[in-house]
């Protein structure tokens, strides 16, 4: 039975879920994984390999953070305390666009100041994917407790006054809102605010794509982590590769540059592709972005899986021997290469060998209403709540900027985080 107050999100489909896990195994067959296949699943994940080892930053990726003194948090500006609000209508209650907030508010004790928001709108998805969602499932949180469109759109407003001008909508799956239109309109009209984008699996992006620009949204990262149809069904447990494509296409067509293309990888699954989606690259303003494969609750993640930034950036050298490293901003979480004739780059997210916390600017609001300083840490603090008890403006910024001050210089090395507890990468969003 599950939990009180969730229903079971089963990575087979939405319903209980039976005995023995999901079933998934590489197979040689284009179906998709069968809805009552109860097996136990072998493991895919063992490669002849090992995991070269870490590797030292290069020059100029390192940050090293010296603990700083920053305004306390309560440096609201005089007359510009919001009204409080009735507990019973917290959410709902009308709010008066607040002047420019302190940036301490969104500034750490090492000097950071976060100018960039996650949030993310929903915990389900229209894919399973074996990274993202534990094969026993999740157990969903009650649509009562997800934030609401106004708690989203409230929460959005404090933290772009106080000096966020980037927010990425994420999920589960954003799309599955049907009202995403509407909140990045709402959005769109916060002053201040200089991008609104989002993260999606691409499914069903294209359909709603036109709209979803007109409406304001400004950047899209669409994840694909093969090109083979194939083996989309089988790390993803569903259909629906061309549609993906379609999307990505679309994107282009609308005037995206660049459109981003996320890729975890993942040894002896998806490595050997390297080369083929380098070549997305080579006509169209597509941003190819490898991701080294991070540990989450539930994903099974290995040592060995993990393909190193210096291995997949070497093998592609090989073939690309033009590729060149571009000049990166101090909060970019990519190292970014140009190839020479290609329209397009190639990226690579190196957190579990070459860190870029020195330089994060980061924080992530779950859909439940927590806040989260660190994709890794496990530290939260739920906005929601505080909201729902009545909280006004400036008692929630306070909240806000306690959890902020907290946030710690790094995170752990990819052996501690293996083995601390997180939530699944569904739960946290994208």
């Amino acid at each position: 039975m599950a939990a009180h107050g969730r229903s079971r999100l089963d990575p087979r489909g939405v319903g209980a879920v039976g005995g023995g896990g999901a079933g998934l195994r590489f197979a040689q067959t284009a179906a998709a994984m069968p809805a009552t296949d109860d097996e136990e699943p072998s493991d895919p994940w063992r490669p002849p390999h090992n995991l070269p080892p870490m590797n030292p930053p290069e020059q100029g990726d390192a940050v090293k953070l010296s603990p700083v003194t920053t305004t306390a948090a309560s440096g609201w500006p005089a007359g510009q305390t919001s009204a409080s609000h009735r507990p019973e209508d917290a959410s709902s209650a009308p709010h008066v666009q607040p002047a420019t907030l302190p940036p301490e508010l969104l500034t750490d004790t090492f000097g950071r100041h976060h100018n960039y928001l996650r949030i993310s709108l929903t915990e389900k998805c229209n894919l399973r994917c074996v990274y993202c969602m534990p094969s026993e499932g999740i157990d969903l949180t009650a649509s009562t407790q997800l934030l609401t469109t106004e708690e989203v759109v409230r929460i959005a407003r404090l933290f772009v006054a106080a000096g966020v001008d980037k927010i990425r909508l994420t999920g589960g799956e954003p799309t599955v809102r049907p009202d995403l239109e509407d909140i990045v309109k709402q959005l769109s009209a916060l002053p201040g605010l200089r991008h609104i984008a989002i993260t999606t699996n691409g499914i069903t992006l294209h359909k709603r794509l036109e709209a979803l620009k007109a409406a304001g949204l400004t950047l899209v990262n669409i994840s694909l982590d093969t090109l083979s149809a194939e083996k989309f069904e089988l790390l993803t447990r569903r259909k629906g590769h061309d549609r993906v494509l379609k999307s990505i296409k679309r994107a282009v067509e609308l005037g995206y540059d660049p459109v981003k293309v996320n890729v975890v990888l993942m040894r002896g699954v998806n490595d050997d592709e390297l080369l083929d989606f380098v070549e997305m690259t080579r006509n169209d303003p597509v941003n190819v972005r490898f991701i080294e494969y991070m540990p989450f609750d539930g994903n099974k993640w290995e040592t060995r899986k993990v393909v190193s930034y210096m291995e997949a950036r070497g093998r592609i050298m090989d073939s690309h021997p033009s590729m060149s490293r571009m000049q990166d901003g101090k909060s970019e979480v990519a190292k970014n290469f140009t190839i020479d004739g290609h329209a397009g780059s190639v990226s690579f997210v190196t957190s579990m060998t070459s860190n870029f916390c020195g330089g994060c600017n980061r924080l992530r609001v779950l859909a439940d209403g927590a806040l989260k300083v660190c994709l890794f840490g496990n530290n939260e603090v739920s906005l929601r709540d505080s909201m729902r008890e009545g909280a006004s403006d400036e008692a929630l910024m306070e909240v806000v900027s306690a959890a902020v001050g907290r946030k710690k210089a790094g995170h752990a090395g990819m052996y501690d985080l293996a083995q601390m507890e997180n939530r699944s990468m569904i739960r946290i969003g994208g």
